[in-house]
């Protein structure tokens, strides 16, 4: 008898080793397979592996939180597309910031034909969800050329800083847009979470985050989620196009056309 309960606790936990990665024993434990790791960077690796055309042609969505089906369908409907340069995942990969949250999603994703990349949410800063999010997916702020354009990803989740004034990080928004003699790119795209005329955005930062925008004078467009509705307009002025794209849950995203000095959008439902 002592011999068939020794064996059975054997099995017990040779199934627990074998089985870790499947359980997270507490809701701030980050347990990550190697390529789930660093995934900013993978993207931006096969982005360079990509000749980009004069027009670039990008798909927008966002909010997936919990809406795990709509955002499999998404991936069903843009699969469909002939060619796509990347996707723009608009945070809020998560609900709570568990990292099998993030795994999930990442799951999901991962079957598109096309690159993905992701600015940071507020929801994904909640909980464990800052550490998880930076070992999964990288920087918060970071930006890179693609053809002809520079895109600017940046944190915008002022509330989650207790409106600090350091968030988003203007300063560093400007040095973005620096052009220098020399750069390929010739126009900027944004993209942040939060819109800067929302509450969660810091109010302080709201005109100076449009005028970096503004003055660069590279910069027509502006790419959000967060409101969890499709919502399109020259908020400030008639120079600069604050698009927000709607939650995965309402199963519409944003195709958006990109060339040099001048872009088009179409809100597709799936």
């Amino acid at each position: 008898m002592k011999n068939i309960y020794l064996l059975l606790l054997l099995l017990s936990l040779a199934l627990l080793s074998a089985c870790d990665e499947l359980f997270e024993y507490h809701p701030n434990q980050i347990i990550l397979n190697e390529d789930e790791r660093n995934l900013t960077a993978r993207n931006l690796a096969r982005l360079q592996n990509q000749q980009p055309g004069d027009t670039l042609h990008l798909l927008v969505m966002g909010d997936t939180q919990r809406f795990y089906d709509a955002a499999s369908a998404f991936v069903d409907k843009a699969n469909t597309f002939p060619y796509i340069d990347f996707v723009i995942h608009q945070g809020d990969i998560s609900d709570f910031g568990m990292s099998q949250e993030f795994r999930w999603v990442h799951d999901i994703m991962k079957r598109l034909k096309w690159p993905y990349l992701t600015v940071v949410g507020n929801h994904d800063l909640l909980a464990n969800g800052r550490k998880v999010y930076q070992q999964m997916y990288g920087d918060f702020n970071y930006s890179f050329d693609y053809g002809h354009t520079r895109f600017v990803f940046i944190d915008t989740n002022s509330l989650e800083y207790n409106y600090n004034g350091k968030v988003p990080d203007i300063n560093w928004l400007g040095r973005q847009l620096l052009h220098q003699e020399g750069d390929n790119w010739q126009q900027a795209i944004a993209v942040s979470h939060i819109p800067p005329y929302d509450n969660d955005f810091d109010t302080a930062l709201e005109r100076a985050f449009h005028r970096t925008l503004k003055e660069s004078e590279r910069v027509q467009l502006s790419l959000h989620g967060h409101i969890h509705g499709f919502r399109a307009d020259f908020r400030y002025d008639s120079t600069l196009l604050y698009l927000a794209t709607s939650t995965v849950k309402q199963r519409e995203f944003t195709y958006l056309k990109v060339w040099e000095g001048g872009y088009d959008y179409k809100r597709v439902a799936y």
